[in-house]
């Protein structure tokens, strides 16, 4: 039985959102003994991996009540790694504070900018470079930007960059305490 691509897609989304959680793709592939599934699984300030697993579990109890998609072999929910492309403002917006790498074309010519992901408004993203605890805003089309990933940073970023970011107190005080920033 061939899975209504479709159909699977409105059914993890429904169940997904009611969990708190936004669907960033959904793949179908070919697995040992049948298809294989995988749901990548987002929301803003991100997910433990024990409510991932929880969420995978759920999921897959679901799928298996469901006849129209007994040909499910494995099914994987994760969440997006580091290395994902930002391409939607929801992604830049969950990236903020995060430190980032972007290519972007200023007139003609290729540029990189390298900083931290702060606020967007009317199309654009804010990102703050810090030179030595001399902070810079610079303004970047998103419309510009050719490429863009979040950069594995073991810093720990100040509070007033953070700030300059757009982060709370609250939010400083968790990404500081984070591993990766």
């Amino acid at each position: 039985m061939t899975i209504d691509v479709q159909q699977l897609r409105a059914l993890v989304d429904a169940f997904v959102a009611e969990r708190g959680f936004d669907v960033e793709d959904v793949t179908i592939g070919a697995g040992a003994g049948g298809d294989a599934v995988v749901v990548i699984v987002d929301r803003d300030g991100g997910g433990s991996l024990d409510e991932i697993a929880d969420l995978s579990r759920e999921l897959s109890d679901a799928l298996d009540a469901d006849p129209a998609y007994a040909d499910i072999d494995t099914l994987e929910v994760t969440s997006p790694g580091v290395d994902r492309p930002l391409t939607t403002e929801q992604q830049w917006r969950r990236a903020a504070g995060r430190k980032v790498l972007i290519d972007l074309l200023d007139g003609d010519e290729p540029t990189r900018v390298v900083g931290r992901v702060g606020p967007l408004h009317d199309g654009q993203v804010d990102v703050v470079s810090n030179d030595r605890g001399r902070f810079r805003v610079r303004a970047v089309e998103l419309d510009s930007v050719t490429r863009a990933v979040v950069d594995v940073d073991f810093s720990r970023p100040g509070a007033a960059e953070l700030r300059l970011c757009g982060l709370d107190d609250e939010q400083i005080a968790q990404r500081r305490d984070s591993v990766t920033s």
